[in-house]
């Protein structure tokens, strides 16, 4: 049986290989913006890439924040997604509370995680 890797702290390495990620996937998003018009909602492309480099991170890294911020960012993604084509009439702004609490919150389990399992 092969032996399940466990979920790691976050380092300048894995943090450098997730904005390398999100930033070629923002790209490629971009580049499919130009034919499908939904896309061109800033926020949306930019938290859906940010979700690709979180789910890029946990296969290649097992980062432990990324568990919580791929999905808080591909839900603010869709949701910038969904009002910017005017499906559902929402404001954006309440959408950074959430996210800036998700990811600070995903990074202090990360901290308290590593911190008991290094002593």
């Amino acid at each position: 049986m092969t032996k399940r890797a466990q979920p790691c702290c976050s380092s300048p390495a894995t943090l450098c290989y997730w904005f390398v990620v999100s930033l070629l996937a923002w790209a490629l998003l971009s580049l499919i913006a130009v034919y499908w018009h939904l896309l061109r909602t800033p926020w949306a492309s930019c938290f859906l890439a940010m979700a690709i480099g979180c789910l890029a991170n946990w296969i290649r890294n097992r980062s432990l924040h990324c568990v919580i911020t791929g999905p808080l960012f591909l839900v603010a993604g869709v949701v910038f997604l969904l009002s910017g084509g005017d499906f559902i009439r929402f404001n954006g702004f309440w959408v950074w509370p959430f996210v800036v609490a998700g990811v600070g919150i995903a990074f202090l389990l990360e901290w308290l995680y590593a911190r008991r399992s290094a002593s």
